[in-house]
């Protein structure tokens, strides 16, 4: 008789099937998203299709929220352990950070990757950076555009701006005006943070890695060294022990002194 898989194991196998589906709902709203900002005069019923393609999306996110959250054993746990996932789909204001769900693109990425620990970081930190700062830059644009008080005309400016805040830079010639436009602000500071601390810390596992291979480096060539000398020598005993004793002058071979005269 056959035993029920385990919860987790049908939320996994629930994960992996879902991947590519979030993924492609992503590109759908960062595309519905995106396009009545950049262009301003998007002529009708575009705007309205833009719309009903996010409601679209975040509908997809809740369903895969829910049916992950069913899947799991320990639900309370879930919960805990998905709060952001929670807040995405629960609250209204949040809904452009449902455009992170686009992170699931990388882990295409990561599969070529190789092995490393470093290279899967890398590949995330790229590709993550990339996604922040463009959905910054969107975001920022679309808290700003119709203030009358805005310094950020256009997508131009509002994506140097997210350049100079994630590098804390922070040139001063593009800031924010709106209350919306400072949150977004905070968090990409946070996100530029967390990303130097990241590139610093890679950057010094890579030396600290680099320093420990040239030195056992030298400790192989070392022993190499060693061990070819130790085998010189004992190749030299062999020999001197087996070549015969010669006898001393004066005494033959049977270690007689042999007589004058």
């Amino acid at each position: 008789m056959s035993h029920p898989l385990p919860t987790e194991h049908r939320r996994e196998r629930w994960e992996r099937a879902a991947e590519w589906p979030l993924t492609l709902a992503a590109l759908v709203f960062l595309a519905a998203y995106a396009w009545p900002i950049l262009d301003q005069d998007l002529a009708a019923p575009w705007p309205r299709v833009c719309q009903a393609a996010t409601w679209v999306a975040w509908s997809a996110f809740a369903v895969d929220y829910a049916a992950r959250l069913a899947l799991s054993r320990r639900r309370w746990a879930f919960v805990r352990s998905h709060l952001f996932d929670l807040a995405v789909v629960v609250l209204p204001l949040l809904r452009p950070l449902r455009l992170l769900r686009l992170v699931t693109l990388l882990t295409v990425l990561n599969r070529h990757a190789g092995q490393s620990l470093r290279g899967r970081v890398i590949v995330y930190v790229c590709g993550a950076t990339s996604l922040i700062i463009f959905v910054a830059a969107l975001a920022l644009l679309d808290a700003e555009g119709d203030h009358p008080d805005a310094n950020v005309d256009g997508f131009g400016d509002s994506l140097w701006w997210a350049f100079a805040t994630v590098t804390t830079v922070g040139y001063g010639d593009r800031y924010p005006v709106t209350t919306e436009g400072r949150v977004i602000a905070a968090g990409l500071m946070l996100a530029g943070i967390a990303l130097l601390g990241v590139v610093t810390a890679t950057f010094a596992s890579w030396l600290v890695e680099r320093v420990q291979e040239v030195g056992e480096e030298s400790q192989t060539a070392t022993r190499r060294d060693v061990r070819a000398l130790m085998q010189e020598v004992t190749a030299l005993r062999a020999e001197l022990s087996a070549r015969p004793r010669e006898a001393p002058a004066g005494v033959d071979g049977n270690g007689a002194a042999g007589r004058s005269g």
